[in-house]
This record gives structure tokens, sequence and C-alpha cells, in this order.
């Protein structure tokens, strides 16, 4: 009886190639955001910022109130209708989606 050598060395790359059981993926629960804990009305602190700070802001739009102040973005867009309306800031663009202010400039409209 002839005795065959062992397969590992009649093919050797094969031993090579070989691996264990398919490690199954793990999926990631998603990127978590942390909740905005954002102010639903003015309390008198927050009122004397946006009438004393916001006016001198170079950009002022609804987002950046509502970031900076940490308030909800529908009471940034009354307040900053309610400074248009006295004149502290003045429009520059009106999009159904954004709406663009500016401070005002001492000399007036140019």
């Amino acid at each position: 009886m002839i005795r065959r050598p062992p397969r590992s060395t009649l093919f050797p790359y094969t031993t090579l190639f070989r691996s264990g059981k398919a490690k199954k993926k793990k999926w990631s629960k998603g990127k978590v955001r942390d909740k905005l804990n954002n102010l639903v009305l003015f309390d008198k602190a927050t009122y004397e910022k946006l009438m004393k700070e916001v006016p001198s802001y170079k950009l002022i739009t609804p987002s950046v109130v509502s970031e900076r102040l940490k308030v909800r973005g529908s009471l940034a867009r009354k307040a900053l209708a309610m400074l248009q309306r006295k004149g502290l800031i003045k429009l520059v663009v009106k999009h159904h989606s954004q709406v663009i202010y500016t401070r005002t400039t001492k000399g007036g409209d140019e």
C-alpha cells in the first residue's frame, strides 16, 4: 500500500489562505447628537443680550442668533423682525427659507 503525503505538503498555499470562521460585521449605532435645550421664551438676561449684542453683529440670521443666544429658531425669527421694526438692524436679503440682516450703519442708507 502506497502512503500518500499529507495534504499540506502537496498544496502549501492552501494553508495560507484558509482562515477560521468569518467574523460578523459590527454595525455602529451612528453619530449621536447632543439634545439642544434652547429657550422657548426670552428671560431677562437673554433679552438684554439680544438688544445689546445682536445689532452689532456684521451678519445676522435666525440661525446665528439661535446658536449664540441658545434660543429656538422661531423665537430668533420673531426677535429679528422686531429689531428690524425698531430700526436697529437692516434687511439685506429676504428669501422664503432664509432671511439675512446686517447692522445699521451710522451714515444711513447708501
